[in-house]
């Protein structure tokens, strides 16, 4: 590909009298990506893109300038479309712009995720598209916006201190121009053909309609972590036979490891139609349904969580009574450091072994603690490693709440005997040893499973036995830790709402 003369890193000359090249940090279809820096705003990092098409024909760049435009004011518009500061031509016809440089990850290098992060993802890439499908008003009338090319690759994900993670999306109206600029117009597209629409392929007028298919195909995959169609080969015809013809696949089959809600499920069909008109009309439609599984979601969890006896202790099981008949008898593990930690570990009560959590705490917080509410909740993920999140919470109005999250490797047979074992109880303990010497055994508390926790418990228990041999526990655990903090806010409401319910 003809990159230009500024498609090198080594060019000393400034773009646009501002911009100075450092190296290129992506590639694709479209063009190419350059880290710059923008010398008239004493070296702040930009990103620029330029397209891959060197364009010398007035008209064809004027038609840029005005998509470009219109791409700016958009992202003004928008937190969730990547920010465009700058747009032009070079000197060798090359068509540039200039964005914000955003340091996060690619949604195609986050794929598969968990139910919960899928929900904010989607929700965030919906708000962004329909901003964009609304329209930028500019010169007394409303220019509706497609982008034409919504993949895992054109949305970027950065660390948010309030949401979490804050999505981004690409290159809006690059593909649009890049279409009108082929001079073949009537059968060309531009776009990405896994992604595209059945009339995109057909070198058709779009809509934000040709979008909302897009999306159902990615959000197929941000699911199950594989596209809804497997063509024989990835050729322009396989993929028009697919997406003209094929209906997707079924998303249990595709990955019999994940559960999709029954209303989710049936909203990336209706996205997958064939016909425009038998989708979701626009992104309002969709953005119902996802806030409304999304509460039915959060409302499952916690009921679940809820058929439980308002007393913890008055469901202590046989084997957590003989723990607490002897608990002076127990002691700190020797491997174990002397400081505040918490750990699952198996207790061998002599027929059976108990699962507790095991935490060291000062004396005086472990008084504070005696009158709690506790809390559990479990979360588990299957790929790229399965794993398992064991969440319990301390919950009193008068103090902090105290958090004791346990991250399980479920491809451990050590915690795979762990999480059999906790499915068999009603309850847990956790034993509390003061931080203080002697650091005796200070306490117990219990803290009991809801049946429909326990059944989910022996299904990953079952699926982490079946699914291949991984190395990237680390990843899963990044992503478990993501959703942990997402999560952390909706189980403190949850608490306070039942403890205003007593009240």
């Amino acid at each position: 590909m003809n990159t230009g003369p500024f498609a090198s890193p080594e060019n000393q000359e400034l773009l646009a009298n501002r911009y100075q090249l450092q190296k290129l940090i992506g590639k694709g279809g479209m063009g190419e990506v350059f880290l710059a820096s923008d010398v008239l705003l004493g070296g702040t990092p930009v990103a620029i893109k330029f397209l891959s098409q060197t364009f010398t024909n007035p008209k064809i760049q004027a038609n840029f300038n005005r998509e470009a435009l219109l791409s700016a004011a958009l992202s003004q518009k928008s937190i969730h479309i990547v920010r465009a500061y700058d747009y032009g031509v070079s000197k060798s016809g090359k068509a540039f712009y200039v964005m914000e440089y955003l340091s996060g990850q690619i949604l195609k290098d986050l794929i598969p995720v968990p139910l919960p992060i899928f929900l904010n993802l989607s929700r965030q890439i919906c708000l962004g598209l329909q901003c964009a499908h609304e329209g930028i008003s500019m010169d007394g009338q409303i220019y509706p916006l497609v982008h034409r090319d919504i993949k895992p690759a054109n949305i970027i994900v950065i660390p948010d201190p309030i949401l979490g993670q804050l999505v981004k999306i690409l290159d809006f109206g690059i593909a649009k121009f890049l279409n009108s600029a082929t001079p073949n117009k009537t059968k060309g597209f531009h776009g990405t053909l896994p992604y595209c629409s059945p009339e995109q392929l057909d070198g058709g007028e779009l809509d934000s309609r040709s979008d909302i298919y897009s999306l159902g195909v990615m959000m197929f995959e941000m699911l199950t972590g594989k596209k809804p169609w497997q063509p024989e080969t990835n050729y322009f015809g396989a993929w028009y036979k697919v997406h003209q013809f094929e209906k997707p696949r079924e998303m249990a089959l595709v990955n019999p490891y994940i559960e999709v809600p029954q209303q989710l499920n049936d909203l990336i069909m209706a996205c997958l139609e064939k016909k425009p008109e038998n989708r979701p009309q626009n992104m309002r439609k969709i953005l119902q349904v996802l806030a409304n599984i999304e509460k039915s979601s959060q409302q499952t969890t916690f009921t679940s969580l809820d058929k439980k006896t308002t007393s913890d202790d008055a469901l202590i099981s046989e084997y957590s009574e003989k723990i607490t008949n002897s608990y002076g008898q127990i002691v700190w593990p020797e491997d174990k450091p002397i400081q505040e930690i918490v750990f699952p570990q198996l207790i061998d009560t002599g027929k059976t072994s108990v699962p507790a959590l095991w935490l060291m705490l000062p004396q005086k917080e472990i008084k504070n603690r005696a009158d709690t509410k506790r809390y559990n909740q479990f979360i588990f993920i299957t790929s790229p490693h399965p794993m398992l999140l064991w969440i319990t919470v301390l919950y009193n109005r008068q103090v902090e709440p105290k958090w004791l999250p346990c991250y399980l490797d479920m491809q451990n047979p050590h915690n795979l005997q762990l999480v059999s074992s906790l499915a068999e109880n009603k309850s847990y303990p956790l034993i509390l040893f003061t931080l203080e010497p002697p650091h005796n055994c200070a306490n117990i508390l219990s803290s009991s499973i809801a049946p429909a926790q326990r059944q989910k418990l022996k299904n990953w228990v079952k699926q982490s036995q079946q699914l291949p041999s991984s190395s990237q526990s680390h990843v899963s655990k990044k992503l478990l830790k993501q959703q942990y903090k997402q999560i952390q806010a909706q189980i403190l409401e949850h608490l306070e709402s039942q403890i205003q319910a007593v009240v």
